[in-house]
């Protein structure tokens, strides 16, 4: 059979073209087969991954080539075996692909969060300077700005209340401890002078007594002193907080507002006509978020007027009346307060000092 290929070979003819160039019957059938791979290719999506091409392609150390001419019926590639798919290849490139995708994700949001914080902190810095130079405007309500200077002025009033009370407390808080100690001293001393054991003794009921009515006024006192810190420090704090995102809130209003301004003023192109919308819809975001924040604030500087109005209303009356009784020496009117404002005194014999108490 060989002998047979290779006189077919030898006697085969060779064409000529019209060019005078010599082509096999191989080069030709080599052509038509790359024009059809060439369509094949050309037809495949742009998009498919390279290694995939290689993947689905066969393998070679699973083929074997038979040479010989053309024509035969056993000529050109035979594969000797079914082509397999290499899937565990898939299985381990698409968690990776995933793990990637997710990391250029976060990436992306943090620069698009780092560059719009950038750009509204440019934004706020410049009305600010263009404020504090009188070049820019600024958004006023006249009245809203009044109630918080208001305020600010009756929290800085309150504090110095409560250094005082605090101050109060400590120092009663010393003269008690002071009469307890008299009084065990006069005590002591009755029973080791028989002479003066009256007088001892006189002495050391009087202080024991003035240190009982001591400890209910310092009871009084303590739950003064922490009425006004929750006021001041929670109550004032919490509506103070809710003016400073309103400034802040007003500032970028005011920013954005300046910005829309000045696109509006200058030439219209297609450019700035863009850059136009895109402000309109940044101050309209903003301006929600200031008349929001506006609102708030009113609604808290109301409440908080009634509550402190209705809180320092009780207080007030504690601490006059309990201090009133403890100087008149009325140790029944005394008690009668406290139980009047439901303020309950640390057990006898409790030397554990109150958080006040020890500051």
């Amino acid at each position: 059979m060989t002998d047979s290929i290779l006189s077919k070979a030898a006697t085969m003819e060779i064409p000529i073209n019209s060019n005078g160039d010599t082509r096999t019957a191989e080069e030709d059938s080599l052509e038509q087969i790359g024009g059809s791979l060439d369509e094949i290719v050309g037809k495949l999506p742009l998009a498919m991954d390279l290694q995939q091409v290689m993947v689905s392609g066969p393998n070679l150390n699973e083929t074997s080539i038979v040479s010989g001419g053309y024509g035969g019926a056993a000529e050109g590639i035979i594969p000797t075996s079914s082509i397999k798919a290499p899937s565990m290849h898939h299985s381990n490139s698409n968690p990776s692909m995933i793990s990637e995708e997710a990391t250029r994700g976060v990436a992306v949001e943090k620069f698009d969060s780092v560059k719009k914080w950038s750009i509204n902190t440019y934004k706020c810095t410049k009305q600010m300077f263009s404020e504090r130079f009188g070049r820019g405007m600024k958004t006023v309500d006249l009245e809203l700005e009044a109630q918080i200077d208001v305020l600010r002025e009756t929290k800085l009033k309150y504090e110095c209340i409560l250094r005082l009370a605090q101050a109060l407390t400590n120092h009663f808080y010393n003269m008690v401890q002071t009469q307890q100690a008299l009084g065990d001293t006069f005590a002591d001393l009755s029973q080791k002078s028989p002479e003066l054991q009256d007088e001892f003794g006189y002495n050391a009921e009087t202080q024991k007594l003035l240190c009982k009515n001591g400890e209910t006024l310092l009871g009084a006192i303590n739950f003064f002193v922490s009425s006004i810190n929750t006021m001041v420090n929670k109550t004032m704090e919490d509506t103070l907080m809710t003016i400073k995102m309103y400034e802040n809130a007003r500032l970028e209003y005011d920013a954005y507002r300046t910005d829309l301004e000045e696109l509006s003023a200058g030439p219209r192109d297609a450019a700035t006509i863009m850059r136009i919308e895109t402000a309109q819809q940044q101050y309209q975001i903003h301006k929600d978020k200031y008349e929001r924040l506006r609102s708030d604030v009113s609604i808290k500087l109301k409440f908080l007027e009634e509550n402190k109005v209705k809180v320092m209303h009780k207080q007030l009356l504690l601490f006059h009346n309990a201090i009133s009784a403890y100087f008149a020496g009325n140790q029944q009117q005394l008690e009668e307060t406290l139980r009047q404002f439901n303020v309950k005194l640390k057990p006898p014999g409790s030397d554990k000092l109150s958080w006040l108490e020890e500051q």
